[in-house]
């Protein structure tokens, strides 16, 4: 089922997107107040179990979680299930596939330490807060995001990175690497 529909919320909460966007399913995309959520021309949003059978256990989810974060998606870009969640930025280059269940999180959702959870419980902003550690992730283009991956905050890969299923990425990665593993490292280097 293709939601186009769905674009008109998007425009409600200032979700730009160019030409030939293809929602298969319904996704959870939004964009708070004062961030900035950018998709590019023929990307392809699968969310249904049926649109990639792979074996997808969630919609796909993209929100912009603080005023200020930004998630800037490429041209030609393919997501399956993924979540992909900004409290500072996410930026994904143009070509790149993003595998089933995979998760690009630029931040850790809480803080370590139990004292500053527990201020982060009575913040009046309802965890719209600084207090949560994250850092900007930086895909490029040509990567390939396997399935069931995860991409953690301050990660940089190069183009044409291809990382494994189930890989759990932190670190800056140079262009044209195989990334494998949890942790992730290097396993490959292609030419390019």
């Amino acid at each position: 089922m293709n939601s186009n529909w769905f674009k008109i919320l998007m425009k409600v909460t200032k979700v730009e997107y160019g030409k030939n966007l293809l929602l298969k399913g319904m996704p959870v995309i939004f964009n708070k107040g004062g961030a900035t959520l950018s998709i590019g021309d023929n990307c392809t949003i699968k969310s249904s179990f049926l649109s990639n059978l792979v074996g997808l256990y969630l919609r796909t989810i993209i929100v912009t979680r603080a005023s200020e974060a930004e998630i800037v998606i490429g041209n030609n870009v393919g997501i399956s299930g993924a979540t992909i969640y900004a409290r500072k930025s996410v930026h994904i280059g143009d070509n790149t596939c993003i595998g089933g269940n995979a998760k690009i999180l630029d931040n850790d959702f809480h803080p370590i330490e139990w004292e500053t959870r527990n201020r982060l419980l009575n913040d009046p902003n309802g965890g719209d807060s600084d207090l949560i550690p994250a850092k900007p992730i930086v895909i490029g283009k040509n990567c390939f995001i396997g399935c069931n991956s995860i991409i953690l905050k301050g990660t940089i890969l190069g183009d044409g990175c291809v990382i494994g299923a189930g890989a759990v990425v932190s670190g800056k990665f140079e262009s044209n690497s195989v990334i494998a593993g949890n942790p992730a490292r290097v396993i490959k280097k292609l030419e390019g």
